[in-house]
């Protein structure tokens, strides 16, 4: 990632992102805790990309270079904590599952950063206790190292909705369908399929968060039907998509 900057900007705030809004690279000596209220945050390193709904967030570990972009109107809070902090002692952006206790109590504590009263100090300690218990999600989209995995990634990227197999996907660009497989395991961990559906809830999350009806964003993301697209979506998340966005935060 060019341009890198240390980000002189207080790690715990909250601040307002428009869609499409992007924070440009830049790295913290905290860790930190991302979350949205509202609309879909996606982070990115040079190793792929996290992205979070509103019962999600996404721990990025002190000195990692990472920019952010908002998908739709995006409600942001940042939590910063001390580098030497042991929690949740993760060394790599993770995604973690949000409950409804954990959200109030980052909304709660990024209301005044400048506060530094013993009850805020006693709400960061809960907090924290709340990040502990918080169990991880899966939500990332690797880069792809090897040419030739880049190459099917992009042609996936660019169309959610393309129903082409592994084996014709490599036709298309000269790749063996084994070979990719074996890339798609050693690089990512997952399989063709596996990673695929990853990269469609992405996509989907994205077009929710622009306010896409859902029967819209099944087809455009390569789901057969909405009632297909409603089960991936409510396993992967825990609601369905036609109440995705009616769970952000109101009146903040």
């Amino acid at each position: 990632m060019s341009n890198i900057r240390h980000d002189p900007i207080a790690p715990t705030r909250a601040q307002v992102l428009a869609a499409g809004e992007r924070i440009d690279a830049h790295r913290h000596d905290d860790h930190q805790i991302v979350y949205a209220g509202s609309g879909v945050l996606a982070v990115t390193t040079d190793a792929g990309t996290w992205f979070a709904p509103g019962n999600r967030a996404i721990w990025v570990p002190a000195g990692t270079v990472h920019a952010h972009r908002a998908h739709g109107h995006t409600d942001l809070h940042l939590v910063g904590l001390p580098a030497d902090d042991p929690l949740p002692g993760l060394g790599a952006p993770t995604v973690l599952a949000v409950s409804g206790l954990l959200r109030e109590l980052i909304l709660a504590y990024t209301r005044d950063p400048a506060d530094d009263s013993p009850e805020r100090r006693r709400l960061l300690a809960v907090l924290r206790d709340q990040l502990r218990a918080s169990p991880q999600q899966p939500l990332r989209l690797p880069t792809p190292t090897d040419p030739r995995l880049a190459e099917v990634c992009a042609l996936v990227h660019a169309d959610p909705a393309d129903a082409r197999t592994l084996a014709a996907l490599g036709a298309a660009t000269g790749v063996g369908e084994r070979t990719l497989s074996r890339l798609f395991r050693s690089e990512f961990g997952m399989t063709f399929p596996q990673w695929r559906t990853q990269s469609r809830l992405y996509h989907a999350l994205r077009l929710l968060a622009e306010d896409t009806p859902v029967t819209t964003v099944a087809h455009r993301c390569g789901w057969s039907s909405a009632s297909a697209f409603i089960d991936v979506f409510r396993r992967s998340f825990g609601h369905t998509p036609g109440s995705h966005n009616r769970r952000s935060p109101q009146g903040r």
